[in-house]
């Protein structure tokens, strides 16, 4: 179902960034369509902002990358920044993941916000709030919160929110919604995540 009453950005410029993407649903891939479109935007000049909201710790192989990038010399000027919030939810012992939303959970959020306020002012041209939905789902994020974030971006930032559980409000102002459908997931055959491929 294709939603066509989003809500529009003031002093959109011409060449229309500014507009608000969500990829939301149960499927793998939406941190990594995100990702992909960093090194897009990146590519051809522009700032690129990334805030992984819940993904605390030194899990996750794509920061290895945006280190290296970050101390690159892009042609044009692009660079891709990123601030990694949020308490870290796999258990050093047991390699288990934890589930449940703790105050420190909640905290880290809090700092994520402000990044991301910063953020959407219009110091980045792209503003990724990676695992945004799901914070919003799981109340680490409260719903006025989100929504005054995003109603006080700049006008020409374009921002991606990515996460299972987009809420209906979130999907009414986007201008594009990718829903990634889970169809079959070697995770339920007994897999484990895989370093560089899952995380």
């Amino acid at each position: 179902m294709l939603i066509r009453n989003s809500v529009p950005v003031k002093n959109r410029p011409p060449e229309h960034w500014g507009l608000l993407q969500v990829y939301t649903g149960n499927g793998k891939g939406k941190t990594t369509a995100a990702l992909g479109v960093a090194l897009r935007a990146a590519a051809i000049g522009k700032k690129v902002a990334i805030i992984f909201f819940d993904k605390g710790g030194e899990h996750y192989s794509e920061r290895i990358f945006l280190d290296w990038l970050g101390r690159q010399k892009i042609k044009g000027g692009g660079r891709i920044r990123y601030l990694a919030s949020g308490a870290d939810r796999i258990d050093q012992k047991t390699g288990r993941f934890r589930f449940g939303v703790t105050p420190k959970d909640r905290l880290e959020a809090q700092k994520g916000l402000r990044f991301a306020a910063s953020a959407l002012g219009g110091r980045y041209d792209l503003v990724i709030l990676d695992e945004f939905n799901s914070s919003l789902k799981l109340g680490m994020i409260s719903e006025r919160a989100g929504k005054k974030l995003l109603d006080n971006r700049a006008g020409d930032v374009e921002c991606i929110c990515t996460g299972r559980g987009a809420p209906g409000w979130l999907r009414r102002r986007a201008d594009l919604i990718t829903e990634m459908k889970l169809v079959k997931h070697y995770f339920y055959r007994g897999y484990a995540a895989r370093e560089g491929i899952d995380f």
